[in-house]
């Protein structure tokens, strides 16, 4: 088999299953760990090898994004295919230290440059829609496409979604901290509402966003 075909082998008997549990917006979600987890055997049964690397870059003014690229390569002839993904760094990093920072923003862009490459669909995933919001930490993320490896992303305006996203995942980690009750009081203050999933504009979602950023 080349490479392709290996790949293809791969993503036709992948099952990734969502073993982590998001207990704010109560639902379940898969993470890298979990990708790797179910990816490794198919790659020995194939002969292939999965590397996953970072580097950091300077978008814009003053945004910095991590760029993790997921390589497949052949064991046997050498060939390789590769796919990356990139994750914005928050302005603010109350309550976590910078390489926990940079660690999380890694963690999450590896996970989708690993959703590009086996072709794993988040799109109908709690984890990945505006619905029931996302699991993991929310960074301004711009999905992968298999594109050369040289072309400069485009940062994109946040949506009303992705403001959600980060309203959702705030709070799952202010309600690890113990501090569920001043979150739930906070957005009702702000919104009318203990619900973050009933923000309806962008206005009164960013001023949520904004105060709760501060309780961390």
């Amino acid at each position: 088999m080349n490479i392709n075909e290996k790949l293809m082998n791969i993503q036709s008997q992948l099952k990734a299953h969502k073993s982590q549990r998001n207990t704010f917006g109560k639902y379940n979600y898969r993470s890298q760990e979990d990708i790797l987890e179910a990816v490794k055997p198919l790659l020995a049964s194939v002969k292939a090898i999965l590397t996953l690397s970072d580097t950091i870059e300077h978008i814009g003014d003053s945004r910095f994004y991590v760029k993790a690229t997921a390589t497949l390569t052949d064991a046997e002839k050498g060939e390789k295919i590769e796919v990356t993904a990139y994750a914005r760094e928050d302005e603010t990093q109350k309550g976590m230290a910078s390489a926990q920072v940079t660690g999380s923003v890694s963690s999450y862009a590896r996970k989708y440059a690993l959703n590009g490459l086996f072709c794993i669909d988040d799109t109908k995933d709690s984890d990945a829609t505006n619905e029931h919001g996302k699991g993991e930490q929310k960074k301004d993320i711009e999905l992968n496409k298999q594109e050369p490896i040289n072309k400069t992303p485009q940062p994109k305006p946040k949506t009303l979604k992705e403001l959600k996203d980060e309203v959702i995942a705030i709070c799952q980690v202010l309600t690890d901290a113990g501090k569920k009750e001043e979150t739930l009081a906070t957005i009702k203050k702000i919104s009318g509402s203990q619900n973050p999933l009933n923000l309806k504009d962008m206005k009164t979602t960013s001023g949520v966003l904004a105060a709760l950023k501060l309780l961390k």
